[in-house]
């Protein structure tokens, strides 16, 4: 998958930029262009070929940055076609030269590079170019982050909330958002209630970043907006405490009704196979037993301790279900678990512990092993 997305740079697709650029520029350099950009691009991965074509594209444009955007922006190709991306797979990583562009050499140039970022979020996403103009601008930009709120293309408005993540994922931190949460939030606000599903979702992932910081803010900001919400809106926010309740926060489960101690049993666990191989699948099979005369609203997860490279073991927590346990009422559930080798996580052989996590709260469940054979 990793090889999948750097290929994605690949000479044909920088003779498709010169393309696009010559087609409104015909002096710009083409073969030039190409034979630069496309010098050492074998070796680098995704980001960094995305900065090499940048690079060279700075080398190629107008010296004179404004005539540059002007070129860029006139070869810009369509905007997204909807709010959701499903299906477009790679295709919109086109742009990450422009915007790397952007980033790098449009500091002197607020207007003008706003106003391409603005362009190119419509067919990409500026949120990681936007960042160095928090970092030098923070009121400035944050003034147009609050006009595009109520932008009528909805990956403008995404834009608003995903460029200010505390923790943008492939992005640089931004000390200012870390120091002035308040103004985030104040953004978030006016995106709660947002009609599309993609800027409510990158809403709850800013807010969930927020809650890795600073937890009690974050609760106290989902315990202000649940008053009063709609399906869509709760949605959100139990999306936004996601990682919250992995951790086992109390308060997070008491925001979202779980919050009660189960009376529950687990039994009947098991595994299968209770030896996998890396690269297999193991399925987990268990019972719980109501010992209340109530009815119990449940939170099922289980977590596995993955063995890691140096021996230790580290907790990655699955989510199982959510049930209405009835009083006296046993149920059976069934999960998984894949072995599969990832860039972010490779299986290791050994005892794998797993615990069944029930509104927070962990019982040990047993453990399968995991051999050094591939399946």
């Amino acid at each position: 998958m990793a090889d999948a997305l750097k290929h994605f740079f690949s000479p044909a697709l920088v003779r498709r930029l010169a393309d696009d650029v010559a087609r409104v520029h015909p002096a710009f350099d083409g073969r030039a262009f190409v034979t630069e950009a496309c010098t050492g691009l074998a070796a680098l991965e995704l980001v960094d070929r995305g900065k090499h074509i940048s690079r060279a594209l700075a080398h190629h444009l107008p010296s004179d940055y404004p005539r540059a955007i002007e070129v860029l922006l006139a070869s810009l190709g369509p905007e997204h076609a909807s709010d959701e991306l499903l299906g477009v797979g790679m295709a919109p990583f086109f742009y990450l030269p422009h915007t790397l562009f952007v980033a790098e050499h449009g500091l002197d140039h607020f207007d003008l590079s706003m106003r391409a970022q603005y362009e190119l979020t419509k067919r990409f996403s500026a949120e990681s170019s936007i960042r160095p103009y928090i970092a030098a601008h923070p009121e400035r930009t944050f003034a147009v982050l609050r006009r595009w709120t109520a932008d009528r293309n909805p990956h403008v408005r995404r834009l608003a909330s995903e460029g200010t993540r505390l923790r943008l994922p492939w992005a640089p931190r931004v000390a200012w958002l870390d120091g002035h949460p308040d103004q985030v939030l104040a953004l978030l606000e006016l995106l709660k209630d947002d009609p599309s599903t993609m800027v409510r979702r990158s809403v709850a992932n800013n807010l969930n970043d927020l809650g890795k910081l600073d937890s009690d803010r974050l609760l106290r900001t989902c315990a202000r907006w649940l008053k009063g919400a709609g399906v869509e809106r709760r949605a959100l926010i139990e999306h936004a405490l996601r990682s919250a309740v992995r951790r086992g926060d109390a308060g997070a489960l008491r925001l979202l009704g779980y919050g009660d101690a189960p009376a529950v049993v687990v039994e009947r666990v098991g595994f299968k196979p209770a030896r996998v191989p890396i690269g297999g699948r193991v399925a987990m099979t268990l019972a719980l037993r109501s010992k209340s005369r109530q009815p119990q609203s449940l939170l099922v997860d289980v977590a596995v301790h993955f063995v890691k490279a140096r021996g230790h073991a580290a907790r990655k927590v699955f989510k199982v279900k959510r049930i209405e346990l009835a009083p006296r009422q046993r149920l059976e559930l069934r999960t998984a678990f894949s072995l599969a080798v990832h860039t972010t996580r490779v299986p290791r052989p050994g005892r794998h512990a797993v615990d069944v996590v029930i509104n927070g709260r962990a019982t040990p469940a047993g453990a399968f092993h995991v051999t050094d054979g591939h399946a």
